[in-house]
């Protein structure tokens, strides 16, 4: 019953994958399926949007010199065209966030900074900046830089007006009985997390446990526009929300199933 109203809030499209716990998976053009789905249906939003970094550089990736290339989806198109495609999707993601929703968007240096100016330029209003230390960085090999060791997460709520969720007291007791700081040492997807496959831009399992609990209550609804390998969704589902994911590409929606397919085993196991 619930996952039936789940499609069909979104939109009439029929899902890539769908189960009855509410983890539901759409393939396709993200601006375009976002324009398609009904405005005000989701409690938060969690963004991993193209960083467009793939330009033919390398990094160090397990000791081993790899290129940064991740996929035409993550090619620039100019300063100008990346930020108007900013803008587009965050309109979208604005138009169908609730009236006291809140969105988190992840982006290195090569989008940060559109992604902040874009947020201003919509009016959500920012609450805050996360820097994500990720502890075990890969090395600089260029040696004419510091080492990136940080993600930017912003978090907005829709607007002004909004009376956003914020578990503060979930947040305190995780950080042992201290105010949670912007900081966050968590580490990068370790490799029990990459078994069933990879994507060039996992994040962690704990950073979106960690995401979901702050700003979301059980039973919300929780989108991701640019899902990969859905770790929203699998800490969604795990902690008792309700996900949809949208992704182009069908390899990654089919590792994003074997993941929840785990998930559901490991419980299972558990009861």
């Amino acid at each position: 019953m619930e996952a039936t109203k789940l499609e069909a809030r979104t939109f009439d499209r029929k899902p890539y994958y769908k189960d009855q716990r509410g983890f539901t998976l759409f393939q396709g053009d993200s601006l375009q399926l976002l324009a398609e789905m009904e405005s005000e249906q989701f409690d938060m939003i969690f963004a991993d949007p193209p960083y467009f970094l793939s330009n033919d550089g390398v990094t160090c990736k397990s000791g081993r010199m790899v290129s940064v290339n991740k996929g035409r989806w993550d090619k620039s198109k100019g300063v100008e065209n990346n930020h108007a495609f900013n803008l587009q999707w965050l309109e979208q993601c604005q138009r169908l966030l609730k009236p006291n929703g809140t969105i988190w968007v992840s982006g290195t240096f090569h989008v940060v900074f559109s992604l902040g100016f874009a947020m201003q330029q919509l009016d959500y209003k920012i609450l805050n900046d996360i820097s994500w230390f990720k502890v075990n960085p890969p090395p600089n090999l260029s040696c004419r830089y510091f080492t990136h060791s940080t993600e930017t997460v912003i978090w907005a709520a829709k607007n002004k007006d909004s009376r956003y969720t914020f578990n503060y007291k979930k947040m305190k007791e995780m950080n042992g009985g201290k105010q949670m700081k912007s900081l966050w040492h968590i580490m990068s997807p370790r490799k029990a997390e990459k078994k069933h496959g990879k994507h060039p831009t996992q994040k962690p399992i704990k950073l979106m446990n960690r995401i979901v609990l702050a700003a979301s209550d059980p039973g919300d609804r929780i989108l991701d526009p640019f899902c990969g390998s859905s770790t929203t969704g699998l800490a969604a589902v795990d902690q008792g929300r309700q996900f949809v994911g949208i992704d182009q590409s069908e390899e990654y929606l089919d590792l994003s199933i074997k993941r929840f397919e785990d998930l559901v085993a490991e419980g299972a196991e558990q009861e």
